[in-house]
């Protein structure tokens, strides 16, 4: 289900999307099965917050990578989203994380703030960073997403 595809986002610009986005309450189906949510956007940036919860630990009893590597990437995502025309849609190219300290369920709330670098015809280029509560980085990331025409 795409939660962008009513009649009125037609015509939003992607920035429009992703406010009317959060001022509904609704969260994609990725947020509800990892607890995150997009609380914040501006052209060119974007931030999630989630908690991790014992659906995402690993063998050893930390958070599975994963689950950062998703929240940088769907704030870098995001952080495009913002430049997108109401035609045109994105898709990840290519992710590049690193971890920088471990998660915890005891690290809490933490927060992947994203900013735009680059967004051309063809290619957009995004940074994120994962903090704990305590603004420590958890891990980083810079992807590179592809811009497309949809159809519509």
């Amino acid at each position: 289900m795409n939660l962008l595809d009513d009649a009125t986002t037609g015509e939003l610009s992607g920035l429009e999307q992703l406010q009317a986005l959060i001022a509904s309450g609704v969260r994609p189906a990725i947020g509800e099965a990892l607890d995150f949510d997009l609380v914040e956007v501006g052209k060119g940036h974007a931030v999630l917050e989630g908690r991790p919860g014992p659906s995402v630990m690993d063998l050893v009893g930390t958070v599975h990578g994963g689950f950062a590597a998703t929240l940088l990437d769907s704030a870098c995502g995001a952080a495009v989203h913002t430049r997108i025309s109401p035609t045109q849609g994105y898709t990840t190219l290519e992710l590049k994380t690193s971890y920088h300290r471990p998660m915890t369920a005891e690290t809490g709330l933490v927060r992947a703030e994203a900013n735009l670098i680059s967004f051309g015809r063809r290619a957009a280029f995004a940074s994120a960073a994962l903090t704990d509560a305590d603004g420590r980085v958890i891990a980083t990331a810079t992807s590179t997403l592809l811009v497309f025409e949809r159809s519509v």
